[in-house]
């Protein structure tokens, strides 16, 4: 049993009689004073979904920097290339830039780095090759907050920079023309949980000035809904604005490529929520980074011919195929050596492999975070360095976790649930003893210990009806800060049970008072 604890959220009596009597339903009522909700203006200003973002991009640190010299270059013709990152986030940011300055008439390239070959963010190497075919101002969508070394080689070659990004900051910012990122420490921007692409969006809305701002956010919507899905970002604010938005215009959206893998992906003409961009869609685009042809998701995305936006769509969902396959293989292995391990190297699962595709390694770590209730640490060897990729637990901090470990590591960079480090093989068994010892005084002492966080506890079958169960879309669309609601019923009685499923599922008869009723364990 994968949650031998479940942690029953406590009862807000009085909070869920104030909602219940402003007119929300019994279950909406209770999910929402189980989070904090107290007062119908407070569950008015959460569930009401906004059709637009009401704060100003200007608010944002450097922004009128980043517009002014992107409006010079679109004035002057001067070559521009947009940098982004080759997971959704970034792939859907640069396809949002890119097809606004392309709408514009700009002279704009798009490069996006091979995970494997080029590795994460900015490289003296990919610069110099941008330069050499004349692009003389560069923007990064999705990274570069850490390319302080790259931006000053750009700044030698005569190339200015812009950086947008939403990453973690170090102490140092590039000395780039501009440098919009959420998290700078002087920026005042309120909101400080976009995605990459949430933040290239607001680059746009601020290009295209106050009059054009609906209509440009009814275009990229869609893709930064995507991105911001994909990207694990907190469903609050202006992101659930994003997302709630994007997913309503998906079926309209002007891209064709989109409505291409719609199709392929079994989504098109389907009622689509959250819970489907992240695990239908989302893989698929992601597949192509993780692959090694993140250029292809891009392509795709910004494709104008229907028939090329077929036959990508199509290559596409094989690469995700071909990645379930390595994915399960170097999960399995995974399993092997997590089960060899000590106890005092459980806390935080750190694991490696010369094996190993490097682009698989992350969502493997995700699934052996999600299992064993811990961090997890995938590093991919070749030769002398290992690339490593890391997802969160429980709140786990991974930023400030890998920022304690510095010294071992020969780089890092990323945000508290998802990062990637580079690191001297040497030095991966003080990494893993130091890493472990971190987690073990995150949890006190203890090892971690899976627990099923529970919104509510029924009384009574009754309480659910078909009627409350649709009520509850209203706290859609679903994400992180914002999970889908957990329920619980107290008291019922086992009454028999049935193998199902080829034996790998149970089919459940149980009671409570005169109400009988089926699950699935």
């Amino acid at each position: 049993m994968k949650y031998r604890k479940w942690h029953i959220a406590p009862e807000h009596p009085e909070a869920q009689q104030r909602l219940q009597a402003a007119g929300y339903p019994y279950l909406v009522s209770a999910v929402l004073a189980a989070r904090g909700v107290e007062t119908a203006e407070q569950a008015a200003a959460f569930l009401e979904r906004e059709d637009r973002l009401t704060l100003s991009p200007f608010l944002m640190a450097d922004m009128d920097k980043a517009v002014e010299r992107i409006r010079r270059a679109l004035d002057s013709g001067e070559r521009m290339a947009v940098f982004g990152d080759y997971d959704v986030d970034g792939i859907t940011a640069t396809c949002i830039l890119v097809d606004y300055l392309q709408r514009r008439g700009a002279d704009v390239l798009h490069y996006i780095p091979r995970r494997i070959e080029d590795g994460y963010g900015l490289s003296c190497d990919a610069i110099r090759g941008l330069y050499e075919q004349g692009v003389r101002l560069l923007i990064t969508v999705d990274c570069g907050i850490t390319g302080v070394e790259e931006v000053d080689f750009a700044n030698s070659l005569g190339m200015d920079v812009v950086i947008t990004d939403h990453h973690e900051c170090r102490e140092t910012l590039p000395r780039a023309v501009a440098v919009v990122d959420p998290h700078r420490p002087d920026c005042g921007y309120p909101f400080k949980h976009l995605a990459g692409c949430g933040v290239a969006l607001k680059l746009v809305l601020a290009l295209g000035g106050p009059d054009r701002e609906d209509a440009l956010f009814a275009r990229y919507c869609t893709l930064a809904a995507i991105g911001t899905v994909a990207d694990v970002m907190q469903m609050s604010g202006e992101n659930r604005t994003i997302v709630s938005c994007g997913l309503a215009d998906l079926e309209h959206s002007d891209f064709i490529g989109l409505h291409a893998l719609l199709r392929e992906a079994g989504l098109s003409g389907r009622e689509i929520s959250s819970v489907q961009i992240g695990f239908v869609l989302a893989p698929r685009i992601n597949a192509a980074g993780r692959m090694g042809a993140a250029d292809m998701a891009a392509e795709l995305l910004l494709c104008s011919d229907p028939e090329a936006a077929e036959r990508m769509a199509k290559e596409l969902c094989a690469l995700n195929r071909e990645r379930q396959n390595v994915e399960q293989e170097i999960y399995t292995q995974a399993e092997e050596m997590i089960g060899q391990m000590p106890d005092r190297q459980r806390s935080a699962l750190v694991l490696e492999s010369s094996r190993w595709h490097q682009g698989v390694v992350g969502i493997v770590a995700s699934r052996l975070s999600e299992k064993y209730s811990r961090p997890s640490f995938m590093i991919h060897l070749n030769g002398s360095t290992g690339k490593g990729s890391c997802r969160s637990w429980g709140g786990f901090n991974l930023f400030a976790a890998l920022e304690n470990c510095k010294d071992l590591l020969l780089g890092f960079g990323g945000h508290e649930l998802a990062a990637g480090f580079t690191i001297d093989r040497n030095n991966i068994p003080a990494f893993r003893d130091r890493m472990n010892e971190y987690a073990r005084s995150y949890c006190n002492g203890r090892p971690p210990e899976p627990a099923l966080e529970v919104d509510v506890a029924i009384a009574y079958p009754a309480a659910v009806t078909l009627e409350e169960l649709e009520a509850l879309s209203a706290l859609e669309p679903y994400g992180s800060g914002n999970a889908r609601p957990v329920f619980c019923l107290l008291g019922a009685t086992l009454l028999r049970t049935q193998n199902v499923g080829q034996n790998r599922h149970l089919k459940l008869r149980l009671g409570k008072g005169c109400a009988q009723f089926d699950g699935i364990f």
